[in-house]
């Protein structure tokens, strides 16, 4: 069974270890002070990334065709295989073959290393002390797509998403 709580407590940390305290969240420069390498490529298909090592090295492979937005959710992602399942990389994904992505069991919430791993990244782009902070006492009307959008903006994530995971909270 996925375990959301500690991968949403993983993040949290993260987030106090590199000093966030205002959105949008610099998940590059997290992923580069944990020395993991972010590559750009165009992926084919729905292939949104990628987590593996490779000669040691940690590096996350992200799809160019994407949009930014989407870009850094996959990076959050691909980031949390590395907090979260790392011997599962070590151990098993190859450059060459296998890789950990986000697939239809993960939309479909059946494949519990990749629900924690959407755990994790939204905790890390949208901390939910942001998010309350941001909101100042107020309510998100998730109806109002300007004001979605507005604050999609501010955390630099997809309309879609925020409303994810405000539903969430």
């Amino acid at each position: 069974m996925a375990n959301k709580n500690a991968a949403r407590d993983q993040a949290t940390e993260l987030l106090t270890q590199f000093n966030v305290r205002s959105a949008p969240v610099p998940v590059d420069r997290i992923v580069r002070g944990l020395g993991i390498t972010v590559q750009y490529a165009p992926f084919d298909g729905d292939l949104s990334g990628m987590a593996f090592v490779k000669d040691g090295k940690k590096i996350i492979g992200v799809n160019s065709l994407h949009s930014a937005t989407r870009q850094r959710f996959t990076i959050a992602h691909e980031l949390a295989h590395f907090v979260l399942h790392l011997e599962r990389l070590e151990a098993k994904v190859h450059v060459d073959k296998g890789v950990l992505r986000r697939d239809t069991l993960a939309s479909e919430g059946t494949d519990d290393v990749e629900i924690e791993a959407n755990n994790f990244a939204a905790e890390l782009l949208m901390p939910r002390s942001l998010l309350i902070t941001a909101l100042g006492g107020k309510n998100l009307d998730l109806e109002d797509d300007e004001a979605i959008a507005s604050f999609a903006k501010k955390f630099k994530v997809s309309p879609m998403a925020l409303q994810y995971r405000i539903q969430q909270l």
